[in-house]
């Protein structure tokens, strides 16, 4: 038996949102604490912001000639020369620009595998993927706003418990999908 992208997609995205959620419900305390280190940790930079330029410019070095291919190589030199420099001169909430970068980056996989299906099948995950291109975008753009964010949520000991209940429920309904394509 063979698995379609499509439900590899949606399973995967439902497990991540279920056991977030999860997370979220079992142990708040937790996951305030990484989220706020991580928002301006070094090594989450390096790792998270790292992981997305290393992406970025690999699309960049696999471009068709269509795509400005033939200028491969000084996109490859500019964008890589941006990005090495955002850590030293860029560095505040560089994790979260990193997070939107590769949001972005899954998020076309995710869209590239939803392509031409049955436009039923494909709602919820294709609708949650939109909602984080949003997210990715604002973020990005203005990522002091992903701390106030958390600052909002993790104010009272109820608004964790509910984005945790949120997550977890919508992983399910993702995961249950998965199983009816």
């Amino acid at each position: 038996m063979k698995l379609s992208p499509l439900f590899i997609a949606t399973a995967s995205v439902g497990a991540f949102l279920l056991l977030k959620g999860l997370v979220m419900l079992a142990s708040p305390a937790l996951m305030k604490k990484v989220a706020f280190h991580s928002l301006r940790s070094r090594a989450a930079a390096i790792a998270i912001f790292g992981s997305g330029l290393a992406w970025f410019l690999w699309n960049i070095w696999n471009l068709g000639t269509a795509d400005f291919g033939e200028y491969k190589i000084i996109l490859f030199a500019i964008f890589g020369t941006v990005g090495i420099l955002s850590f030293f001169y860029v560095d505040d909430f560089l994790p979260v620009r990193g997070a939107s970068v590769l949001t972005l980056l899954l998020a076309d996989v995710i869209l590239q595998t939803a392509y031409m299906q049955e436009p039923q099948s494909r709602l919820f995950l294709v609708s949650f993927v939109y909602f984080c291109i949003l997210l990715a975008l604002y973020f990005g753009s203005l990522p002091y706003r992903l701390r106030d964010l958390l600052s909002w949520i993790y104010k009272n000991n109820t608004r964790p418990r509910i984005f945790g209940g949120i997550h977890m429920l919508y992983g399910i309904i993702l995961v249950s999908i998965a199983f009816m394509y």
